[in-house]
């Protein structure tokens, strides 16, 4: 393909962890950010609407931009000058892979550009995108759409991140509770201990095979196959409110599980439908398809 002058990029927010998949589980959702960048003689313009509007910056920090130009550092052929205009739905700050999801509209915009076939181009936007998360859960989900798995070669700086797509069984139905408050990926991952009982890491392990059979093939195990005692537990301080949700979903059979960081829940339903009786003040309730595409780019 030539080199375009304009691309526009489509990327989902997503679902990390999912219970107990610390840092290996995805699920991408169908709530996005619209992304579009233009070649431009020079310098770099920057403007942003929706979701991050007035409080993310718009100079070359901003996370789409560098991303951008981390892509542009592999691939080449970076314009003189960029055009940036962004359309945020995905909540900042609130466990939907706001970040992830940035990282992936950059890269995948940069390659674009670059006159390259993004959907040829996966591993190098793995790399770039997990490699400025730190992990590949929520990167993955954004840029492969549907059910991931992720991992880390440690000490690989080639390949070091890995993912593989799964489609999630058609009968499940999330729905996110998305909670008013913000919470920060740092300080959750502060919580955690450094060692954990054998017991507990041996319980957690267990469930996260059991996760991907039930996200795969069999929902109906999907309430056992959520439970967690690696990382929910030690980071309820965090979010206490989003916590006593997941208690009063899953005592009522709901499956829910803190989203990502937090501090939103996603409940992991098959009928999409929430008990009438759980409250859930202090959170908008939205259902969110799983999206089985990922993302998606245009150019024009």
């Amino acid at each position: 393909m030539g080199k375009p002058s304009e691309v526009r990029v489509r990327v989902p927010g997503s679902s990390a962890n999912l219970g107990p998949g610390f840092d290996t589980l995805g699920l991408a959702l169908s709530l996005y950010d619209d992304v579009e960048v233009a070649v431009a003689p020079d310098g770099l313009s920057v403007e942003v609407a929706g979701e991050g509007a007035n409080q993310v910056p718009c100079d070359d920090t901003h996370l789409v931009v560098r991303a951008m130009r981390t892509a542009w550092n592999i691939v080449g052929d970076a314009p003189s000058g960029i055009r940036l205009r962004c359309r945020n739905a995905i909540p900042h700050s609130r466990g939907l892979g706001s970040s992830a999801a940035a990282a992936v509209a950059g890269a995948v915009a940069a390659v674009a550009l670059s006159g390259r076939d993004p959907q040829l181009e996966t591993d190098v936007l793995l790399q770039v995108t997990a490699g400025m998360e730190g992990h590949a859960d929520n990167a993955a989900a954004s840029l492969l759409g549907g059910l991931v798995v992720a991992w880390e070669t440690p000490g690989n700086t080639a390949e070091r991140f890995h993912a593989v797509k799964l489609d999630a069984h058609p009968d499940i139905h999330p729905v996110a509770l998305v909670a008013t408050v913000e919470s920060s990926t740092h300080t959750t991952r502060g919580l955690l201990p450094d060692r954990v009982p054998l017991v507990d890491a041996a319980f957690t392990g267990s469930r996260t095979a059991l996760a991907v059979l039930a996200l795969t093939q069999r929902p109906d195990l999907l309430l056992p196959a959520t439970e967690d005692r690696l990382h929910q537990g030690y980071r309820r301080p965090a979010y206490p409110e989003s916590a006593d949700l997941v208690d009063a979903l899953r005592e009522r059979g709901v499956p829910a599980v803190i989203s990502g960081a937090g501090p939103t829940v996603l409940a992991l339903t098959t009928d999409g439908v929430l008990p009438a009786d759980v409250d859930t003040t202090g959170f908008a309730v939205r259902p969110l398809p799983v999206d089985a595409t990922g993302a998606r780019v245009e150019i024009t």
